[in-house]
This record gives structure tokens, C-alpha cells and sequence, in this order.
């Protein structure tokens, strides 16, 4: 089995041969050209996000600086929206449905090494794929851990951290993140606290 096949099916691997340090230096060097972009530059960031990712859907948007591993291994559907400093680790695929909104600060890894320090320090780690679904909004700070899946129209709370998958349709928050309540009729009428919609809305 090559590197890059341990690399998706979550066995053990390294990451200094068949090619990866050059697709990480690839990748790293379009982030670099990305986060040095002028804000009026919009149709330069939008045509370096469609080289530094693997597919990127229709009208996406991330806010300067964002930091990744390869780039390659990203998928973004339509409507993709981070703010400041969105950093993820993928060593293999990171997976954003449509109309997913990201907070600043959120960290997202497949990655992770093992607990023996003898096994960690010899550099073999593992991945497992995230894959976050459509109209998700995870909030600022936020940390989803490898292998978590997040179901669509679910909102993660700031500063959580997401070491299980988490269902559709909730509210999900804390340390470790877990479901609060269902997205409901009353997220209808207030968008937050006690402001309704009715008496906010444009």
C-alpha cells in the first residue's frame, strides 16, 4: 500500500516521500500569494482559491489569513463563507457543503498522531476525512477533531471542540461539543435571545 493510500484509509503514514512534501510546498506558496492579496483584489482571490483547492463551488469567499497543509485535499461547496484565520489540516479530504458559514479562529483537522512517544516520534501519524454539511454555521474558535462528520443545517457554538459527529437540524456546543437542542419553530421567530425577526429583519 503507498503513503498515499495509508493516507485515506486511516492507517499509520509519513508524509516526506512520493511527492507530498512538493504538493504541501505547491499549496503553500498559493496560500502565501492569497493571504498577500490587496482587499480590492477579489477576482485574484477567487481565481487563487480555485488553484489552491481540490474543487470549489460557486461564490466563495474566506477572509485573509487562512492556513492549510496541502489545499488539494479541500472541497468547498457554493456559497462558502470564512472569516479570519481558518486553519485546517488536511492530510486527506476536507469536505464543505453548500452555504457553510465559518467563524473566525476555527480550527479544522483530520489529522492526529499516536499517544505511544516512542510511535510519535518516529513522525507516523493518521488522518480521517471531516465533512461538514449543507447550512452549517460553526462558530468562532471552534475546533472539530479528525473523523467527525457535521449534519446539515447544525450550528457548532464558539469555542467548542468536536471530537464525535454531530446529527442535523441542532444546536451543538462545549467542551466536548454536544447536542444542546433541535433547531426549532422558535429560530424562526428570534434570532437571538429575545430579539425576534419580526421587529429585526431588514
Amino acid at each position: 500500500m503507498s503513503m498515499r493510500e495509508r493516507m485515506t484509509k486511516g492507517q499509520l503514514f509519513t508524509d516526506m516521500c512520493e511527492g507530498l512534501p512538493e504538493e504541501r510546498l505547491r499549496g503553500k506558496e498559493l496560500m502565501h500569494d492569497f493571504n498577500h492579496t490587496r482587499p480590492s483584489e477579489e477576482a485574484r482571490r477567487i481565481s487563487l482559491l480555485q488553484e489552491m483547492f481540490g474543487k470549489v463551488g460557486k461564490n466563495p469567499w474566506i477572509e485573509p489569513p487562512v492556513h492549510f497543509a496541502y489545499g488539494s485535499h479541500i472541497t468547498l461547496g457554493d456559497n462558502f463563507y470564512a472569516n479570519f484565520n481558518l486553519t485546517i489540516i488536511d492530510d486527506c479530504q476536507v469536505t464543505f457543503g453548500n452555504d457553510v458559514f465559518i467563524g473566525p479562529n476555527v480550527t479544522i483537522t483530520v489529522t492526529g498522531h499516536p499517544i505511544d512517544a516512542e510511535l510519535r516520534n518516529t513522525g507516523q501519524k493518521y488522518a480521517f476525512p471531516v465533512t461538514i454539511g449543507n447550512n452549517v454555521w460553526i462558530g468562532s474558535r471552534a475546533v472539530i477533531n479528525p473523523g467527525v462528520t457535521i449534519g446539515d443545517n447544525s450550528v457548532i457554538g464558539s469555542g467548542s471542540v468536536v471530537t464525535r459527529d454531530i446529527p442535523a437540524n441542532v444546536v451543538a456546543a462545549g467542551v466536548p461539543c454536544k447536542v444542546l437542542r433541535p433547531v426549532g419553530d422558535r429560530d424562526k421567530e428570534f434570532y437571538f435571545r429575545e430579539r425576534t425577526i419580526a421587529e429585526g429583519k431588514l
